[in-house]
């Protein structure tokens, strides 16, 4: 395997979802000058769900006209857009428009749609596109796509983002106020003082920007460079003059050996018989179903369900243990996939096994969650190991889930890996629905303050 096409397809993957990433982890430096304050994130939970009309369309015209819609070309729209809105996000994020009697951050919300909008069609065509190369380069490129929510991290964690320490009320309000009220200020208790960042959110959009174009070129290459276009060309799945019915049995055909061939009995023959209608008929229906709600079920869990509770089930605990999980976490989706690249493991009952124990560690996490702020050990060193442990795990157990599911989807066909980042999207979205109202509409969970928070020892 060539170590350029591994680079290339890890660089196309960070792509993927690294300006909604970089949105995320920016937030503390954004909300405090716009009008919208923290409202913002519930408004980018709604705005990135508006944005699966993208993979919607997609979905629809693979559906009801097959082989029509070209994954290329689509890329290169959305990569191109997701380059020019970041940029522009750079220049425009503080700019508002009066509406009514109030300002709204109008520019960034049109941005962050657009790059909603990018990032949620690249479920439905980076997957597909990811058919061209061999079954090795997918399991890379899910490590590109857990990059695509480090590297934000990292860079946010250097720029010194949310970094906070705790300070006397007393000595703070004496430093803001006349002699004669410090008094009034000060009360003994602790107040959290964030440091200023490094460097400004105008840089940090810039380098999202420049990410975009790393992943630009990395698909341009793919598409013309003449390592990877032998590779490619290898595969019978991809000669241009078959037609797209005889693709499908070019590469049902390429995939077996010659030395399989030969050697069907007849009992054999009759259990290599299609399954099922979808794919290569491999699995059977029920299978099928199986293989797809657990897709959902973990994209729900690890998109949109545990995030909206991160700093809840965290922050009691402390800044520290926050920022621990949050980074810690991020580290876990590649070395998934890292993982999955050696010990590529498709057995359904096995997935099914760590599907049951990455929901343990999330429901643990949601309990923490929900008994802040004063969580189980709440005061010891043991409670805050436990917390960034259980966020690594659930991490690490399901993103190698995902893998694996897409590593079988692919073995199944172009369509199946179309199906598989629609199934994505649907339990993100699924999972944001339900807990936006739960966390932004009723308050069913209580924020902790890392520095005032009194619990029961």
């Amino acid at each position: 395997m060539s170590l350029l096409t591994h680079t290339l397809a890890c660089l196309f993957g960070m792509g993927s979802w690294v300006a909604i990433n970089g949105m995320w982890v920016e937030l503390p430096l954004i909300v405090p000058q716009i009008p919208e304050q923290w409202y913002l994130p519930s408004y980018l939970t709604v705005i990135i769900q508006m944005a699966n009309i993208g993979p919607l369309f997609i979905t629809l015209m693979h559906r009801f006209r097959p082989g029509v819609l070209d994954e290329r070309p689509v890329i290169y729209c959305i990569v191109g857009l997701g380059i020019v809105a970041t940029f522009l996000l750079a220049f425009f994020w503080k700019h508002t428009v009066t509406i009514g009697d109030s300002l709204h951050s109008v520019p960034l919300l049109v941005l962050s749609f657009l790059l909603s909008v990018v990032d949620c069609t690249s479920s439905v065509t980076f997957l597909p596109f990811m058919m061209r190369l061999c079954p090795q380069y997918l399991t890379t490129y899910f490590a590109g796509e857990g990059l695509s929510g480090l590297v934000p991290a990292l860079v946010a964690l250097i720029q010194g983002v949310g970094v906070a320490h705790c300070q006397n009320a007393t000595l703070t309000g004496a430093a803001n106020t006349p002699a004669n009220n410090a008094t009034i200020v000060g009360s003994g208790e602790l107040q959290a003082i964030y440091q200023p960042a490094k460097f400004s959110a105008q840089v940090f959009f810039v380098f999202l920007s420049a990410m975009m174009v790393v992943c630009l070129v990395a698909f341009i290459l793919l598409n013309h460079h003449p390592s990877v276009a032998r590779e490619r060309n290898n595969d019978l799945y991809f000669n241009g003059d078959l037609a797209p019915g005889k693709r499908e049995q070019g590469l049902s055909l390429h995939s077996r050996t010659p030395e399989q061939k030969p050697m069907l009995s007849p009992l054999e023959a009759v259990r290599r018989e299609p399954r099922s209608t979808f794919g290569m008929g491999t699995y059977s229906n029920l299978e099928v179903v199986f293989i797809f709600v657990v897709l959902a079920w973990v994209n729900a869990l690890t998109n949109a369900v545990l995030p909206s509770v991160q700093s809840y089930s965290c922050l009691p605990y402390g800044n520290k243990a926050y920022h621990l999980a949050a980074t810690l976490a991020a580290v876990a989706n590649p070395v998934a996939c890292f993982i999955a690249m050696f010990v590529p493991i498709r057995s359904l009952t096995f997935m099914g096994f760590l599907t049951t124990i990455g929901t343990g560690f999330g429901a643990y996490i949601m309990a923490m969650a929900a008994l802040s702020p004063c969580p189980l050990l709440v005061h010891s060193a043991s409670g805050t190991a436990v917390i960034v442990l259980a966020w690594v795990l659930f991490v690490l157990t399901l993103s190698y889930v995902k893998v694996i599911i897409g590593v079988i989807l692919r073995d199944e066909g172009h369509s199946a890996l179309v199906w598989c980042g629609a199934v994505v999207q649907l339990g993100s979205m699924v999972g944001a629905v339900c807990m936006f109202p739960l966390v932004s509409v009723y308050g069913l969970f209580k924020s902790g303050d890392a520095c005032n928070t009194k619990c029961p020892m």
